[in-house]
Parts: structure tokens; sequence; C-alpha cells
């Protein structure tokens, strides 16, 4: 729905600056909050293990202060570049998107604590919440401020700031409902930041593999071309990405909780099996929906987006596809960040990255629009291929040196 109001208030131009505009978030989110989300999320069903929920959320505080730390450092250093190389007119674009960023990163580790503690409820109410809020607050900003990108982003991190007000409000329920005494101490910052690290460390790769494709048809075709391959991101793309995301929303606290801290080989294997399954059942899932919107995909468009942005629907499909592989290799990456291996999925998170780049550069100089798509394709097999090989062994039973009592 969200796609289809936009496109009847933004031309192909507008869309593609706003498409733009949101790689700042993506870089935020990639590389300072999205490992730090991370490792708050894992290690809650490990405190709980361990009876210390208030020292978990004492780090837990200190972590997130210290990712917003570093987003005011980008803010400063963003903005100062964008003055000096003369593009003042993305400035405020820039600085929306960064309190968005800010916001959404906060949101989602408020909402990675529920989804551990199993409060499945809460998660779904303000996932459905911030989506409603984004379109009514995106309209209500452009009929103040007028049809601008902008406009976009300031109702998305209005709309976030309001979610993780009330966020808060429910964590402080759980906090009362599991007390507040703490029978042991340990260092859960440390803790924490060694399972995080690799995260922000290849999330610089990631966010380039990500916002690349826009970039490079920035570069090499038009803005025009970026908001047509934008409506076509989030038809394909992201639909699919995003049942499978909630799926594994489902599913990681159930494989967190079954191999706590991954040095038990029974719950090891049971984690293993699981998460195949799970695999297999999604890569089936994007064949279904690769053949169904390769017959339907005309109607598609002519339901969810406005008509100007129809002549692309026949690459639909494709996008499907990647965006089917790829977050089946998201499962199995999930299994192993549940058998702890985060640091193991380090080198084929770069390589795919650099090498998703180059495809996206060279799709868009060489292809256009389509070389994009094709790109993706490419690229989201590869890392799955890589994750399924770093995957396929059954877990060890390994001791990670952490003393739960």
């Amino acid at each position: 729905m969200l796609v289809r109001i936009l496109t009847e208030y933004l031309e192909p131009v507008q869309y593609g600056q706003l498409a733009l505009g949101l790689t700042i978030a993506g870089l935020v989110n990639q590389v300072v909050m999205g490992g730090v989300t991370a490792g708050i999320g894992r290690y809650y069903s490990i405190a709980t293990e361990a009876n210390d929920l208030p020292g978990y959320l004492h780090a837990s505080r200190w972590l997130m202060g210290y990712a917003t730390a570093g987003v005011v450092v980008i803010a400063l250093v963003l903005m100062a570049g964008l003055l000096w190389l003369g593009y003042s007119q993305w400035m405020a674009l820039a600085a929306t998107a960064l309190v968005f960023s800010v916001s959404s990163g906060y949101n989602a580790s408020l909402s990675g604590i529920q989804n551990a503690a199993r409060q499945r409820a809460v998660v779904a109410f303000h996932g459905g919440l911030d989506a409603w809020l984004k379109i009514l607050l995106a309209i209500g900003v452009m009929l103040w401020l007028g049809n601008s990108s902008t406009a976009v982003v300031l109702g998305y991190a209005l709309s976030s700031l309001l979610v993780t007000g009330s966020q808060l409000y429910f964590l402080r329920r759980l906090i009362q409902l599991h007390g507040e005494n703490s029978q042991i101490s340990e260092n859960w910052v440390q803790l924490m930041w060694s399972y995080s690290w690799p995260f922000s460390i290849w999330g610089v790769f990631t966010w380039a593999q990500q916002v690349s494709d826009r970039w490079a048809l920035q570069t090499f075709a038009s803005t025009q071309d970026v908001g047509l391959y934008a409506v076509i991101f989030q038809l394909g793309y992201v639909p699919i990405g995003m049942v499978t995301g909630m799926a594994m929303t489902f599913l990681g606290p159930i494989l967190y909780q079954r191999s706590g801290s991954a040095a038990d080989l029974n719950r090891n294997m049971s984690v293993h099996r699981i998460a195949w399954r799970i695999t297999f059942a999604g890569l089936l899932m994007t064949a279904l929906a690769f053949v169904l919107t390769f017959f339907l995909h005309e109607w598609i468009f002519q339901v969810m987006v406005a008509t100007r942005y129809q002549a692309v629907s026949n690459l639909l499909p494709w996008m499907v596809l990647g965006g089917g592989i790829f977050a089946a290799g998201q499962m199995l990456a999930l299994k192993l960040m549940s058998e702890m291996k985060s640091a193991a999925m380090t080198t084929a998170k770069i390589v795919t990255a650099i090498l998703g780049v180059g495809l996206n550069i060279y799709g868009a100089s060489w292809f256009g629009l389509q070389g994009v798509v094709a790109a993706i394709v490419v690229f989201s097999s590869i890392y799955f291929l890589w994750m399924a090989w770093l995957a396929q062994l059954p877990p060890a039973s390994v001791d990670h040196h952490f003393q739960t009592s």
C-alpha cells in the first residue's frame, strides 16, 4: 500500500531521490546500529539463563549509547562533506535520513529484546503500527510541506520515534515482569561486542553492495531509472524478504534458546536440522513466487503502482527470484549466528559484497536497469551458495569460555 500511495504522490525522479536518500539510513543501520542490535538480540536468552537480565539491559543501554555517538560523528562528517562539495540541497534529506536511522535503530533493538523474550504480540503490534504510521505521517507531512523525498523521510522518522516511545513503555513492563535483582555479574558489554563487531565490519561492505545498485543507475543512467528500479525492488525483493524475515523473527529466539551459548552438541544439532528445513521451504516458496509473478507481473503493477511506473513490470519476477535466494542465505546465516559463529561469516560477507558492487556497476554501465536486476540475481546466488557451504557440516560442541553460574 505504501508503494502505491507514494508513486501517486511522487514522480519517478522524486522517488529516485527518496531511494538515494534512504541509502544514508542504510549506512547507519548496517555499520553502526546493525551490529549492536544483533548482539542485543542474541544475548537475551543467555542473560536470562544466567539470571542477570538487569546487567544485560544496562550493557544494552551502553552499547546503544556508543552507537548513537558514532552516528553523530558520521552526521558531522557527512554534512561537512556535502557543504564542501557544493551539494547543500541534499543536506535536509540527509539530516532527516540520519534521524530516521537512529530512531529505527532503537526501534529494532527494542523489538529484538521483545522478540527474544517471546513477546510476539508486542512485536507484531509495533510492526503494524509502524507500517500504518509511515503511510499516514508521510502523507500528512507531504500535505504540509509539499511533495518531496525529504517530506516522506521526515514522515518515516516521526513514525519511528513514536513507535520507539511505545516500545520503551512495553520494555518497562517486561522488566517489571522479570524483576530487577541481579544474582551474578558478567561483563556483558565485552561479551556482546565480541559477538557484534563482525556485523559492523562486514556492514560497511554489505551496505556498499545494497546501495551500489541505485548509485550505479544514478551514475550511468538517470534518477528516473533509480525511481523505476526502487519500485521493482520494493514489490519484488522486499516482500519475499519480509516473509522470510518474519519467519526468522519467529525462529530466531527459538534457535537462540535451543543453542544457548552453543557449547552443547545435541542442542546445536537440533538447530542445524531446523534451519535447513526452513531454508528448503524458503527456496520452494521462492520458486512458486517466481512462477506466479512471471505470469501476473502486469496485473500486479496495475494494482500496486501508478501507471507511469508500469513499463518495467517484466523485471518483477527476476527481482523476486533474487530476493528469495538471498533470503534463503540469510536463514543459513541465522543458523551460524545461533551457533555463535558470526566471525566465520566475515570473509563470505565481505567478498560477496565487493563482488555485488562490481556486478551492479557492470550491469548498470552496460545494460542499465535490466543489468542491475540481473546483477542482483547473480549476487544472491553466490551469497546463498557460500552460506550453504559454511552451514553444511553439523556443528561441533565447543567451549566459548562463558560461565552461566
